[in-house]
């Protein structure tokens, strides 16, 4: 009815609220069971521009995939044309290109297949924040993995291998916890309900957590000790994913959480290019 009136507030930009400051109104709720008499004073606020959460977590996660390639195939206006650039990269970093795009590929697959959101929309203006950050330390990333001057872990085979099979247990891991929560809503219900463990293995962190999908992300790069790498790049990028960075961790109750940054930070070497 609204809506018919004032064609520019499409319902996903509106939000109702029997008081001025008071919680909007749900979309399921209605007027006949609210807690108002005869008559009633309902309250309208323009919530701005709306974007679908699918399409939102479609522009996140293609970024970084497409970003990380300006830079592993060298691209003169990146890194110049120093002959020194010129020679071929280390094996390990072509490893990391691989890992660095199947996990954005499984982000990208996982937002048309599994993940099922409660709110339909999010406010356009979000989407630059969102972009930053994921854009952004993809970059700054992917400028040391790939610069001609890198230099292999410190730790050589042994921190790549670790790095592989945790790379692997964590995606496997992140993957699970996103179908689990995906079958909560199997019905197309927007209800919130805990989850719980089921007969596989990676969904037993429901045990300590609500959303164990963060804990697979998050503990490659916390990890301390001769496996990791001395990245500052790395350490800024976990701090901000873990302290609030993660933009969508604020949503991981409303909706089906969606992975954060796993990827392969044991790879890096340190930020000092070339010094061996």
């Amino acid at each position: 009815m609204f809506h018919k009136s004032y064609p520019q507030w499409y319902p996903a930009r509106q939000s109702i609220r029997l008081k001025p400051k008071g919680k909007a109104l749900r979309d399921e709720e209605i007027l006949q069971n609210l807690p108002v008499g005869t008559t009633a004073t309902l309250y309208f606020k323009d919530l701005g521009p709306q974007i679908g959460w699918t399409m939102v977590f479609l522009i996140e996660y293609a970024g970084p995939l497409f970003i990380y390639f300006l830079f592993y195939f060298r691209m003169p206006f990146v890194y110049g044309l120093d002959e020194r650039f010129t020679s071929r990269p280390h094996p390990v970093v072509n490893l990391a290109c691989i890992c660095h795009s199947f996990h954005y590929i499984k982000r990208l697959i996982e937002t048309v297949f599994v993940h099922r959101f409660s709110h339909g929309t999010m406010p356009l203006r979000n989407i630059v924040k969102n972009c930053l950050y994921y854009w952004g330390f993809a970059a700054w990333l992917a400028y040391y993995i790939n610069h001609p001057l890198y230099t292999p872990p410190s730790y050589g085979q042994k921190q790549i291998n670790i790095a592989v099979i945790m790379f692997l247990l964590c995606e496997a891991g992140n993957f699970s916890i996103h179908v689990a929560l995906s079958d909560l809503r199997r019905d197309g219900s927007k209800i919130r309900k805990i989850p719980y463990p089921t007969k596989n293995p990676f969904t037993w962190l429901f045990f300590f957590v609500s959303c164990p999908n963060y804990t697979y992300e998050d503990r490659i790069f916390s990890m301390k000790g001769g496996i990791h790498a001395n990245s500052i790049t790395r350490n800024v990028f976990n701090f901000l994913g873990q302290t609030g960075g993660d933009l969508d961790q604020f949503h991981c109750h409303d909706s089906v959480c969606p992975s954060g940054i796993v990827y392969f930070a044991l790879l890096y070497s340190d930020d000092n290019l070339g010094k061996r």
